[in-house]
């Protein structure tokens, strides 16, 4: 593939990011425009390995040596006629996708992996550029309509195949505007919305209709829906947060994520925030701005928390995480190719914060008035059983200390989809973890069907694309009897 003594000549290299000291004053992605001279290099160090387990860590199965050896090539329509072929979105997992896919690179067993992530960002926006990407409209259409419910990666994926395959589709999204966790979610400085309209436009000249500030279920009843669809596909997302009721909980200046991540994306736009109300508080838009802010949850939306903590000029900005610090390099326990946990260190991470581990928050500490003043933690250490019974953890004496704070940042993940409205007024049935219970992606109620995060449970957006097009698939095989759309290779592990 590619160069063949590439991986020997040429060592792993991604373009420079912008300056900390100038990215930090605005909201642009943090990385610069593609850069045609490294993705050629950089794909020219695939090897010919036999057996490509990149495609094993992807989820969507991506045919990454071929859509490599192309870019080596610089032939960038068939680059992309190749990534495209399974991945409906590339653009956004080229720039937010942790790359499971380089977790798995034959390479990385003893030497960087190959820069997978950057390649796809690459090719799909030289797509864009040379005029590659245009609508592509079923050549006829079947008198099926199928309701897609959430506009986030899963219910784009599933829109566009089942658009594909020739059926009338109609998204309905709650909020003002499409995208879900990828328009209100995921800050601008890892992916401008205008990499979303872009998409968003591309499909409604396909033929997929949009309706948004539509809340089914409150302002369109279900019995219509139901009436006017042959099928329904639920694609809302895990969107309950995690919660955490110890003492000072109703002080004020204790926010979810989300809820902080939502008003930023909104002023980005210049869109008025909407203002959360917390049980007894007074509805308030939330602010960093020379506070001293508390992050916790050591995952990706607390390190999208620091990153927009640290625009707003805070005071000082620290993530707490509960789980032991991970080891820099993989060890016995995570060998290659599976998903290593090891330490990683993000974008915003770069930009300033402090990082502690196995530490547990015991009480919210105010002042009169009822604002949060301070934090109150101690450290923990995780033991293992030799027994084989999970890890526990055990305080540390004389360890618990204050933490100064205004704001603290709850990044905790999610629990499960909402289940009142909607869901509970369909009669779907739940499964153990309060998901959507599915089998192959149908419900416990016949036509109607779920897939991302409201059928897995909170996973990555990666996973969301690709559990969209297989519901697609079965969508499409329920309501015709088969399906032509492209199938994921059986027996893909899940290793993240």
């Amino acid at each position: 593939m590619g160069k063949p003594t590439g991986f020997l000549e040429t060592s792993r290299e991604l373009p420079q990011k912008r300056d900390v000291s100038q990215r930090i004053r605005d909201y642009k992605e943090v990385e610069g425009p593609v850069d045609e001279t490294i993705t050629r290099k950089q794909s020219g160090r695939c090897m010919d390995c036999g057996t490509p387990f990149c495609h094993q860590g992807c989820p969507l199965g991506n045919n990454i040596p071929e859509f490599n050896d192309a870019a080596y090539q610089g032939n960038w329509k068939l680059a992309y006629e190749i990534l495209v072929s399974t991945n409906n979105f590339p653009e956004f997992t080229g720039r937010i996708c942790p790359a499971p896919c380089e977790a798995s690179c034959v390479l990385a067993i003893n030497k960087p992996a190959v820069s997978i992530e950057y390649i796809e960002k690459s090719i799909i926006e030289k797509a864009f550029e040379n005029g590659y990407v245009l609508p592509k409209i079923p050549a006829t259409r079947t008198d099926k309509k199928i309701a897609v419910i959430g506009s986030g990666p899963a219910g784009l994926a599933a829109a566009a195949q089942l658009n594909y395959a020739g059926h009338h589709v109609t998204v309905f999204e709650r909020a003002d505007e499409v995208g879900g966790l990828l328009r209100y979610g995921i800050p601008d400085f890892k992916l401008d919305k205008a990499i979303l309209a872009r998409r968003i436009k591309l499909m409604e000249e396909e033929g997929i209709a949009f309706k948004t500030n539509a809340d089914v279920g409150v302002t369109i009843s279900v019995r219509q829906l139901r009436d006017d669809f042959d099928a329904i596909l639920l694609c809302g997302g895990a969107t309950i947060p995690r919660d955490l009721p110890i003492p000072g909980r109703n002080l004020k200046g204790i926010h979810f994520a989300m809820d902080f991540l939502t008003q930023q994306n909104r002023r980005v736009s210049n869109k008025q925030p909407v203002k959360i109300e917390p049980v007894e508080i007074e509805p308030v838009e939330i602010i960093a701005t020379e506070k001293n802010v508390i992050v916790l949850g050591g995952g990706d939306t607390g390190s999208d928390c620091v990153g927009t903590s640290n625009r707003h000029g805070s005071r000082s900005v620290t993530q707490i995480e509960l789980l032991s610090k991970p080891p820099a390099e993989r060890n016995h326990a995570m060998p290659w190719p599976n998903w290593p946990m090891i330490l990683r260190t993000s974008s915003s991470h770069e930009e300033g914060c402090e990082r502690h581990w196995s530490i547990v928050t015991k009480e919210f500490l105010g002042d009169d008035a009822g604002n949060l003043k301070a934090l109150k933690v101690i450290e923990v250490e995780w033991n293992k059983p030799n027994d084989g019974k999970l890890p526990f953890l055990n305080e540390v004496p004389g360890s618990e200390k204050i933490i100064p704070c205004e704001l603290v940042l709850l990044a905790l993940g999610f629990l499960h989809p909402q289940q009142e409205g909607l869901l509970k007024q369909l009669g779907v049935e739940f499964d153990e973890r309060g998901n959507v219970k599915c089998n192959c992606y149908l419900t416990s109620v016949e036509g109607i069907f779920s897939a991302g995060d409201m059928r897995r449970g909170q996973s990555l957006v990666v996973w969301a694309i690709s559990e969209g097009r297989e519901a697609a698939r079965a969508v499409d095989e329920f309501l015709m009897g088969e399906s032509s759309l492209e199938a994921k290779e059986k027996g893909i592990l899940n290793l993240v």
